[in-house]
């Protein structure tokens, strides 16, 4: 069952003028609790938190329920049998899932392109005199979403009385971005021991847009290996499924053997191994 929390955990939250403001967000993984369930529920958190979807986590798993007894049972009504059904159901289960990480993939990438320009805007406001939390204010309700939306999740908290640092702590994970953290941890650092923000926020959007060139040149530089890893995530399952779907009975036939079991569950591990590695050294390379 998913827990509904309430954040940021102060003692406005309790007044009922203020609750309404905050958003309640639902996370299946607990506190305190290293097990690998709970680290796949804190990515799955992550994933929804992340990719912006405007739906409760509890529905996002909800549709992959549904997606998965729709794709098995079709499968079933029309080859009867349990082996490719349950390989239909495992691959419907994870449709929205994977809908969800091209999502936040996409949010991402926007996000990190409109980070230097919203932090030139907020050094060309911070020139002004201004506070800092009035120029956060101002640059959250100049920039468009994605990134808007995550700024003025912030400053609803400054609103509600937050210091700078407690109204920026959420934002990396919300993002998911290096970046964003960067930014928060100078503002939290000038909040601190002053200095001369402008400055500080020039530099800074200079090495984002450095940085965002750099990672376009790797990119391209790297499209082939990429799709070459790719495509070996992908290829065995679409061959296994193709000979499925062409023999029903070709899994129980080659199951019958027992080197073909020892030789397909190592196959089925191997590239589980493989896939876990690929999308973890692309993740890491992608990450803004």
């Amino acid at each position: 069952m998913a827990d509904t929390i309430l954040k940021p955990d102060s003692p406005l939250s309790a007044d009922s003028t203020f609750t309404g403001i905050l958003r309640q967000e639902e996370r299946f993984a607990v506190p305190n609790d290293n097990s690998l369930g709970n680290q796949l529920n804190g990515w799955f958190d992550r994933l929804m938190l992340q990719s912006g979807i405007a739906i409760s986590p509890t529905v996002v798993m909800m549709l992959c329920l549904f997606s998965a007894i729709t794709a098995g049972g079709i499968l079933f009504v029309w080859q009867e049998n349990l082996v490719s059904t349950a390989m239909a159901g495992f691959i419907g289960f994870l449709i929205p899932i994977i809908v969800a990480i091209v999502i936040r993939s996409r949010r991402q990438s926007a996000m990190s392109n409109q980070l230097p320009a919203m932090i030139d805007e907020l050094a060309r406001a911070a020139k002004t005199g201004r506070s800092l939390e009035n120029c956060l204010l101002q640059v959250a309700n100049d920039t468009p979403n994605p990134l808007g939306a995550e700024l003025r999740n912030c400053t609803r908290k400054l609103s509600l009385g937050l210091d700078i640092d407690e109204a920026l702590a959420e934002l990396p994970s919300r993002t998911g971005l290096v970046a964003t953290s960067v930014l928060a941890t100078a503002l939290s650092v000038h909040r601190q021991t002053g200095g001369d923000l402008v400055r500080v926020l020039e530099r800074l959007s200079l090495t984002l847009r450095d940085r965002i060139q750099f990672q376009g040149r790797l990119r391209a530089a790297t499209a082939a290996s990429r799709a070459t890893a790719i495509l070996m995530i992908v290829l065995p399952p679409a061959i296994l499924a193709f000979f499925i779907f062409r023999d029903p009975n070709y899994l129980n036939t080659l199951f019958a053997s027992t080197w073909g079991l020892r030789c397909t569950v190592a196959a089925f591990i191997l590239e589980f191994i493989g896939a876990v590695w690929v999308i973890r050294v692309l993740q890491s390379s992608n990450q803004g």
